[in-house]
């Protein structure tokens, strides 16, 4: 068999603990497998002691440091080599391009969220009842602000614009709440995205004017229809105002999703690489593991550059992002092989898909916060 050991093995894999079956999968074995060709399992009857339950996880932390050693060497230095060898079954010595990404976006929206300090925005947030935390400024907020701020919030207000606002908004918090159940049913006459929107406006008002804490609140108290349109509407109105009382809090619940909206969006990016290669004769799995790799290099720029502009206090964002459009020409050219004049257009043309999706993902991501926050 091909994996019969040549040299003695020590602890829980010595020769008189083999057995000549596979304790996971009852695979039959020889005495002379180390592992279980069929499942994988290592073939050892010894049990196992807390020595060789560490001396395994030590042994795994530093097989896993060799291929993510060789990963980054290879995505550093090699761009579209790596994607080349592990399309062309070259796989074990790097990490699994799926896990590697999500470990380096989780890492980089991590810092970003424990390092903004968004917390301290929860302080420029309003109350439940749409009164100003700190300073009255325009169109009703309060914020802690500078000087110079001060002088142009007084600007705006020697203009009446944040009194003309707010007295928009008190008449029609008092026609809502003057008859509830009225003002509702007259919603129903409008179209579907003015009534969605007025609806949403209406529960805003009880939300943050009645004792209306929950969707059931609503029908109990008014008897509203349970519809889904009626549920959304709901839950668009709770979500921003939570997110209007909490901005710092609601800014950090956005971060810690995108780790796996990067996961949501690749996928439908590589539909495009795919078809601007579909003469090609790559799987679609293929692009998408060249998508996870080249987005694996952006994270990793993006963290050296977070660390170089946290220690030298400079901004060197711009650089990066410019050496990472030139690294991912080049790993086009190299991974793809065809000439330089069809890689530039079908770099500028994925480009352009790739922000026009990123555009429209932000608007459904922060959408979707509003919703569940």
């Amino acid at each position: 068999m091909g994996n019969k050991p040549t040299i003695t093995s020590k602890g829980r894999y010595q020769l008189k603990y083999r057995g000549t079956q596979c304790l996971n999968c009852g695979h039959p074995l020889d005495l002379s497998d180390k592992y279980c060709p069929n499942c994988s399992q290592a073939n050892s009857t010894k049990k196992l002691t807390i020595k060789d339950f560490f001396d395994e996880f030590f042994s795994n932390i530093v097989s896993y440091d060799s291929k993510l050693v060789k990963t980054l060497s290879a995505l550093l230095i090699r761009p579209g080599r790596i994607t080349r060898d592990y399309v062309d079954g070259k796989r074990m010595s790097y990490t699994n391009p799926f896990r590697f990404l999500l470990s380096l976006a989780i890492v980089y929206f991590l810092i970003q969220n424990f390092s903004g300090n968004f917390s301290e925005w929860d302080k420029y947030g309003v109350d439940k009842q749409g009164s100003p935390v700190d300073f009255q400024g325009p169109f009703g907020l309060r914020l802690d602000v500078g000087e110079e701020d001060r002088e142009a919030i007084k600007v705006l207000d020697s203009l009446q614009i944040s009194e003309q606002l707010n007295h928009i908004v008190i008449y029609r918090d008092s026609l809502i709440l003057a008859d509830p159940k009225a003002h509702f049913t007259s919603l129903n006459n409008l179209d579907f995205r003015d009534r969605f929107y007025t609806k949403a406006e209406f529960f805003n008002t009880l939300i943050r004017k009645d004792t209306v804490y929950t969707f059931q609140d609503a029908i109990r108290k008014y008897e509203i229809p349970e519809s889904f349109e009626n549920k959304m509407s709901f839950g668009a109105a709770a979500g921003f105002v939570r997110a209007s009382q909490r901005p710092g809090s609601f800014v950090s619940s956005l971060i810690s999703k995108l780790p796996f909206a990067v996961f949501f969006f690749l996928p439908l990016f590589t539909l495009f690489i795919w078809l601007v290669y579909i003469r090609k004769k790559y799987t679609y799995t293929d692009h998408l593991i060249f998508s996870f790799h080249n987005t694996s290099l952006l994270f990793i720029l993006l963290i050296i550059s977070y660390l170089i502009d946290s220690v030298f206090n400079v901004g060197s964002n711009w650089i990066f992002i410019t050496i990472f459009s030139l690294y991912l020409l080049r790993a086009m050219r190299k991974f793809y092989q065809q000439g330089t004049f069809k890689t530039i257009v079908k770099y500028l043309f994925l480009n352009a898909i790739f922000f026009t999706l990123a555009l429209f993902g932000a608007v459904f991501l922060l959408a979707g916060n509003i919703f569940t926050y």
